[in-house]
This record gives C-alpha cells, sequence and structure tokens, in this order.
C-alpha cells in the first residue's frame, strides 16, 4: 500500500505583497491507481474517460466507485476548453427522467479535483434541496465535449483496495 500525496500551492504577489496559501493532502491505503491521457477528437460527443460501477467484475474497464478517494481531470491543451460531463447513476433518483450530467467548462490548463465517486453528486434540479449526504447519488462516468478543436486531458484517479 502506498500513500498519495496531493499539494495545492497558490503564489501571487499583490502591490508588492506575497499572498496564497498551500495546502496538503494525505491519502494512505492506495493500492491502485487508474491514469492516462487520452486525446479527445474535434467533434466527438460525451466521450467516456472514466466509468464507475458497484463492483470491477461487472462493467469491463469500470472502476468501483466504492473504492476511489481521489479524482483528477486536467485539460492538457494550452488553448481551448473542454466540457466535463459527470453522470449521475441513473438509478440513484426516481424522480430522474433520463440521464443527469453535470455540465462544467473545464478551460485550458485547468484541472478539476474531487475525492469519493460515491454520494457525491446530485443533478435533479434546483426544486430539490442538497442539505445532506443523504440527497447525493453515485457517479457513474465522468464523459468529455471538446468545443473546438481537438484536446487531450489527463485522468488520474486513486483506489484505496
Amino acid at each position: 500500500m502506498a500513500t498519495l500525496s496531493v499539494t495545492i500551492t497558490e503564489s501571487v504577489t499583490l502591490n508588492g505583497a506575497a499572498r496564497g496559501s498551500t495546502n496538503s493532502l494525505s491519502i494512505t491505503g492506495v493500492d491502485d491507481i487508474f491514469h492516462r491521457i487520452v486525446t479527445v477528437p474535434a467533434g466527438a460527443t460525451d466521450l467516456t474517460i472514466a466509468a464507475f460501477t458497484d463492483s470491477m467484475e461487472s462493467r469491463d474497464g469500470a472502476l468501483d466507485r466504492d473504492l476511489i478517494k481521489y479524482i483528477r481531470v486536467t485539460n492538457l491543451d494550452s488553448s481551448n476548453p473542454v466540457i466535463l460531463n459527470m453522470q449521475q447513476r441513473e438509478d440513484e433518483n426516481a424522480s430522474a427522467v433520463g440521464n443527469q450530467n453535470l455540465g462544467l467548462l473545464l478551460s485550458a490548463g485547468k484541472s478539476f479535483i474531487m475525492g469519493e465517486a460515491d454520494s457525491c453528486i446530485d443533478v435533479v434540479g434546483a426544486a430539490n434541496d442538497v442539505d445532506d449526504l443523504a440527497n447525493l447519488g453515485d457517479l457513474e462516468s465522468i464523459m468529455v465535449d471538446p468545443l473546438a478543436a481537438e484536446v487531450k486531458v489527463e485522468v488520474f484517479i486513486a483506489l484505496v483496495v
């Protein structure tokens, strides 16, 4: 087992004064990682870059969402943004109609970081309050849509088996 160390540092000087902070996180017991760089062709629609399931045996190539402790997606392109679509598991919420996606703009060079893939997302609508863990559903997949040109995105996921 290994320990994943994540450090985020912001550093800026405004009017001669240094500002910023450093935050660190250690995730112990990491036994598996999923790491890939994906080329997303121009015109692609909902290209799945990571899929999640309740157990590794139930879906080829999918990651067991209960074991995931860290997810990072980075847009490696120097000028083109992408849309990240975080798809909620369909059977999570009986009031949901069809696929439920949360779309996020990921600008060139930027990263999106999150923790677990279970009980982490609710995209049912503004009428439903998300005020406790009971209202959050499981992540089914992460998809990418390029907005203009071919882009590369990096996916890094740490699992505790």
